[in-house]
Order: structure tokens, then sequence, then C-alpha cells
């Protein structure tokens, strides 16, 4: 059971809430039982299925995935001196995160077909700092759009180099790479659970550790970090990041319908494909080696000078029927606030951010929105063959 739908005529969203019957029963739930504020049964409950359901020992869950990215880098040693290695193919709060922490992210391009970290460039990259003498406290590798970045070949590099693993798993909840869940990479990994992601808390975020120590620290700083007394005691700087009881209910049941949500977006990724085929210069992303993906996002690449048509002719006639669509990630080292970080590129990124266009994922999608959408895109393309 979805939310109740939008108004008929209404925009078509990206990836909307998907929020029904159960999840107003536990969030009720939760508050008859008097805990309202952050922290008690359900969170307790959220983090116990959440670390089962990504093969982790511990999960803390916090009030966004940027949090969870800022206190497994503070755990991590990331401090000011230091630099991260980020993808530049990303979301602004991975990179941000390396910036509360004091340190320089350095950027590094992509792989060209799937989106997520260049194992090869990650490797010519650290290879080029320690010869500078740069102290590289970590490297983020980042989950794209529902597929796992490749920590198969990252991962022996980062090893190599002596660099911890931060798994930027916040698009990638239900995906796998290797037979391995997302979330289960890293030393510590971050998840988030924002309105429009493949399951939600409305806010919120979650860090996974195998580390009970590294746990226990991030749930310490994450309440202000403060000391066992019965006065108001602080010996640290602390930070106001747990997540509440109530949004923990309505995660406790977004989780126990994670599977289906996921199969509805993977059903709205085969319907592009079947629009798609046959038009040279048009591929739907990712599609080569989705089938461990969670189809957060289905995007698709376009070559003008095959397509004869540009994705931003493509997104505004999609808006003009209604219908939202986006460009992929703009390079973090496109970013005004970026402006002069480090950089390691071959444009791989630049090109698929010029070239892709995210379309409407979400599995609250009702029947004849997915219809509207198929047929906009099938009169977009029908008119320019």
């Amino acid at each position: 059971m979805t939310a109740a739908p939008a108004q008929r005529g209404a925009r078509i969203l990206l990836s909307s809430p998907d929020v029904g019957g159960r999840e107003q029963e536990l969030v009720a739930e939760a508050i008859a039982s008097g805990w309202i504020a952050p922290l008690g049964p359900m969170v307790d409950a959220f983090e116990e299925r959440i670390a089962e359901r990504c093969g982790r020992r511990h999960a803390v869950a916090l009030s966004s995935g940027t949090a969870a990215l800022h206190l497994g880098l503070l755990e991590l040693g990331v401090r000011p001196g230091t630099a991260v290695i980020v993808p530049t193919l990303t979301f602004a709060a991975t990179a941000n995160a390396v910036t509360y922490c004091g340190a320089e992210p350095v950027f590094v391009d992509c792989d060209p077909d799937s989106g997520v970290l260049s194992p090869e460039l990650l490797e010519h990259a650290l290879l080029s700092l320690q010869q500078a003498g740069t102290d590289v406290s970590a490297v983020v590798p980042v989950d794209l759009l529902g597929r796992c970045a490749d920590y198969t070949a990252l991962d022996p590099v980062c090893d190599r180099f002596g660099v911890p693993v931060v798994s930027d798993a916040a698009e990638s909840l239900g995906a796998a790479h290797a037979s391995r869940p997302a979330g289960s990479f890293g030393a510590v990994a971050a998840l988030s659970f924002n309105g429009n992601k493949i399951m939600t808390t409305s806010g919120g975020g979650m860090l996974l550790t195998d580390d009970p120590r590294t746990a226990d620290r991030v749930r310490y700083l994450s309440t202000q970090a403060r000391q066992p007394a019965v006065h108001y005691e602080h010996t640290e700087i602390g930070f106001n990041y747990r997540m509440s009881n109530v949004l923990a209910a309505l995660g406790l049941a977004q989780l126990e319908r994670l599977d289906g949500m996921i199969g509805r977006r993977r059903a709205l990724r085969e319907r592009y494909a079947e629009v798609f085929t046959g038009i040279p210069g048009a591929d739907i992303f990712q599609r080569s080696g989705d089938r461990s993906d969670n189809c957060w996002l289905t995007a698709v690449i376009v070559d003008r000078d095959r397509t004869g048509w540009s994705v931003e002719e493509l997104r505004a006639a999609l808006e003009a029927a209604g219908i939202e669509s986006r460009p992929l990630w703009k390079p973090m080292h496109q970013q005004p606030v970026f402006a002069g970080a480090p950089t390691y590129l071959d444009g791989s990124a630049d090109r698929l951010f010029d070239c892709g266009l995210t379309l409407p994922s979400g599995s609250a999608l009702r029947d004849d929105q997915v219809d509207t959408v198929m047929g906009a895109l099938g009169a977009f393309l029908g008119e320019r063959r």
C-alpha cells in the first residue's frame, strides 16, 4: 500500500516517498509509547535490523547520511592538514563531510560506463599524493544511483597505500557487490534515508561498522558528547546527530517493504529500456551488469551526434508535460565552492553530466503516472524519428 495518491494531473516527481498503512501503524505505535524524543526501542530495533540486512556487527541511527559520513571520517582520523579522496561524480554531501573535519577533498574521476570511482585513477592519485608528501587520511568511494562501487578493485589499491575506506552507500541500500550487501564495505559505511531515497525515514541516516569501539564513539559524539554524570558534563565537542524514535518507526516499516520497492523500481527500468530500444545513441545508464543494483534512479545517456537531439531537449519536453527529470550529479570539480581543489580527471564525469538525464524512478509512481511518462517519451522520440 502506498500513500494517498497525488491529484491527477499533478507534476510527476523523480523519486517521491513511498509510504502507507504499515508506516502509519508503526509511527502511531511509537507515539503511543511515549518515546517521542531521540532514542528509544524503535531506534534500537532499527539499528539491529539494518545491521543484519547489511552484514554488519554494529549500526548507529543518525539524523542524516551526511552526519554518518562526518562522524565516520572523524573516527578514522580525518583532521586539518590531511586530504580525503572523493569521487568527483557525487552529491555535495560527500565532499562537504570532508570539509566539516577541516580536511581537503581531492576529486578523482569515474569509470566512464558505470560512473563509480575509477580504480586506475585512484591508484594514480594516491601515488602522486604520496610522492608529494600529502597525508591521505581516507578514500570515500560512492555507490552511484543504486550501484555499488567496484570494491573488488578499489580495496586492494587502498590496502597497498594503507588508507582506510569510508563507503558512501547513501544511494545503494539493498544493492550488492560480489555477493556482499551494500553497506558491508569499508572500515565504516554511511546510509541515507532522505525523502527521495530507496527507503526513507523522512530524514535520517545510519553509520555501519564492525568495530564496537567506533560504534560506541559515534553514539557518544552524536549525543553532544555528554559524559555519564548526573549533571551535563562535556570534555569534547559533540553533535546533535541522533535519530528520533518516531522516525526509526517509519524506517522499520520501510525496511519490511524494501525488497518490494526495489522490485518496483527495477520494473520501471525495464520499461525505460523498452522505450529506448532501437534508438541509436540513447542508452540506459548502468544497464550492463545491473542485476545486483537497487535501481534507485534510472538514467539515460544521450550521444547527440547519433540521436540528433540532446538531453536538454528531452528534459524540456518532459518538463512541458509536467514530468520531473534531472541531469546526473554535477561533478564536484565544477562546483564553485570547490574551485581550486586538487583533481585527477579524464573527462568521464564531465561527459556523463553533459549527456545523462535521470528519469522518474520512484516506487510510489501509480500505473497511470508511469503510462504518462512512457507516453511522453514515446511522443518525443516519435517526433524526432
